[in-house]
């Protein structure tokens, strides 16, 4: 998928708001991607899998809870490819699992997430995995913010890939 195409489709969904945001890290900001109004339009959800899955090619994928859970699940399948999901924190109950889903040690897997800011939640999953074994050098987001989670990323040997930057998502925002 064209970035402009999908900039347009995060508008015509209204998943880009205007007016003053508190943000998940605590700062604040003028503008404002919901995730989950792109994660459950089918129309966007199927747009962005389709250009995810451009992307990854045969890697096996991860998904950070709560938040890439329906972008890997669609991805999955535009994709043919398993996936992993990684929990924040490991389970006090059940199987006491913080990745749900299979992978073989040494194996590559690729992370997707829906919004990167500072990378955090990210890197928290990219060491999860690896602890447990896996190669991830890369990390896939729907749209990065542009505010250190490419730098953030990258002191951790993780690449950053965006669809959509914040540059690009707001460059004509002004004249709409």
């Amino acid at each position: 998928m064209e970035t402009q195409s999908l900039i347009d489709l995060l508008r015509e969904t209204e998943a880009v708001r205007f007016g003053e945001f508190e943000l998940a890290h605590g700062g604040t900001s003028n503008y404002y991607v919901d995730k989950y109004v792109f994660e459950t339009n089918p129309k966007s959800l199927a747009a962005i899998a389709e250009a995810f899955a451009e992307r990854v090619g045969d890697t096996r994928l991860g998904g950070v809870a709560l938040g890439a859970v329906p972008l890997v699940a669609a991805t999955s399948i535009a994709a043919d490819q398993p996936y992993v999901i990684v929990r924040k924190e490991t389970k006090e109950y059940g199987t006491g699992n913080r990745i749900e889903g299979a992978f073989e040690e040494g194996e590559e897997i690729v992370v997707l997430e829906d919004i990167a800011t500072t990378g955090s939640s990210a890197i928290d999953a990219v060491e999860a995995l690896r602890e447990a074994g896996a190669v991830v050098e890369r990390v896939l987001v729907v749209v990065d913010r542009e505010e250190g989670a490419r730098e953030n990323l990258a002191e951790h040997d993780i690449e950053l890939d965006a669809l959509v930057t914040a540059s690009e998502l707001l460059a004509d925002a002004a004249q709409e």
